[in-house]
């Protein structure tokens, strides 16, 4: 089955709101076997949102719309479909009584506008909605299928799982599953050559490599009857892979989300370890990405962004004689930082950054781009020296995502406690 998306809305064209229900979609939609060949944005405009369904449902066998179900004018998604398939609007009243009781357990009266979002294509299967005002609907015809869905990504989603997801799955037979394997260390490149008798196999078992800033991600999929047979195929084939690819495999996900701040923030709260980071040039961005980690407050102690020298000595204990001699970019004083605000705070893995970001400041003898970054455990005291290039956002965020791993594999030192 070849499905498209619809996403509807002049606020999505005009830059104001991001899609995400189309990311959304196509994850669900590839889970059930389901080919997403087209992703479609149109705005509030009666002609090109007509022209726009017609094209999908020609060329498509699943269409998925988001949006304009609201009750103004606008919102004109449901009628024009019925227009297209040669379809009344009909009035249904148990979805005006689910409306009106909406706006009651809100303690208002219900808009009388709001009657509009009631009226459906004859022969819709209407779709409830939990979440807010705007019913959903389903319609076949002539062998097509189109999904009508809110805008709001959470009455969306809701909608789709809770209603949409089983019906589909029934009509296609199978799904598909898929694992995500995430990697730091090594190139594109190399992970293309290590895989390689995967990758070009051909098989049942499917990869497919991906590249991000500063990592790696391969996609691992198979078809079957049902997840678990699916997932039974995908299982061996990532397990070699991850025998090949050694420690630079940081995870392992049923999803391509997840960053190497969650996995790092994991390790640490599951082994009851505590960090603390002290930052030069990435000005606290290895700590406002173990942030958004929930749970870290458990393990993130200190953050200290240290840009001046005098920071470096008052909470990493720095010595003065080490700056003046080798200077803050150096080897010396990232170890110094790493080692020092360990022994200070207290905390069982501590990490330093420091480095010249740009766009100036650079030397031929320190350029932009180098940066060192330390990390002291138990085991002692490590620093890793960085050539890096690009912009400045580039440079700090490569910087953080390296003591970021430098966290995560000092974790697999220590024991769970």
């Amino acid at each position: 089955m070849i499905a498209e998306i619809v996403a509807i809305g002049t606020e999505l064209l005009m830059g104001q709101i991001v899609n995400t229900n189309a990311q959304y979609l196509s994850r669900r939609l590839q889970s059930l076997g389901i080919s997403v060949y087209y992703h479609t944005t149109v705005g509030d405009n009666p002609q090109r949102l007509e022209a726009t369904l017609a094209q999908a449902l020609a060329r498509s066998d699943v269409v998925i719309t988001t949006g304009g179900l609201g009750p103004t004018q606008d919102d004109l998604s449901k009628e024009i479909a019925a227009k297209l398939l040669g379809l009344n609007m009909v009035f249904d009243a148990e979805s005006w009584r689910e409306i009106e009781g909406y706006f009651a357990g809100l303690g208002r009266v219900c808009p009388a506008n709001n009657k509009k979002q009631a009226m459906f294509a004859e022969g819709a299967t209407i779709l409830k909605n939990a979440c807010g005002t705007a019913p959903g609907c389903l319609i076949e015809r002539a062998g097509k299928v189109l999904v009508q869905l809110p805008g709001p990504p959470q009455e969306m989603a809701d909608m789709f799982e809770r209603q949409v997801y089983g019906y589909l799955a029934q009509r296609t037979g199978g799904c598909i599953a898929s694992r995500y394997m995430r990697i730091y260390g090594l190139g594109e490149s190399q992970v293309a050559q290590l895989c390689a008798k995967w990758i070009e196999c051909g098989g049942e078992v499917t990869v497919a490599p991906y590249c991000s800033l500063g990592e790696c991600q391969l996609r691992v999929t198979a078809r079957g009857e049902s997840e678990a047979q699916a997932l039974e195929k995908v299982r061996p084939v990532v397990q070699a892979m991850a025998e090949r690819l050694g420690e630079s495999v940081y995870a392992v996900l049923p999803e391509s989300e997840g960053s190497m701040e969650e996995i790092a923030g994991r390790e640490l709260t599951a082994r009851g370890l505590t960090v603390a980071t002290a930052e030069s040039c990435t000005g606290g961005l290895v700590a406002a990405r173990l942030v958004r980690f929930p749970g870290i407050s458990a393990a993130l102690g200190e953050a200290h962004v240290t840009y001046a020298n005098e920071a470096k000595i008052k909470y990493c204990g720095v010595k003065p004689e080490t700056l003046a001699r080798c200077g803050a970019v150096s080897e010396e004083t990232a170890r110094e930082m790493a080692q020092g605000l360990r022994a200070r705070s207290g905390a069982d893995i501590a990490v330093s950054t420091t480095g010249i970001a740009g766009p100036s400041g650079g030397t031929r003898e320190k350029p932009v781009g180098l940066v060192y970054v330390g990390c002291a455990d138990a085991s002692g005291v490590r620093v890793e020296k960085l050539t890096l290039s690009g912009s400045r956002e580039r440079i700090r965020s490569l910087a953080a995502l390296r003591a970021l791993d430098m966290i995560r594999r000092a974790c697999l030192t220590y024991e769970t406690r």
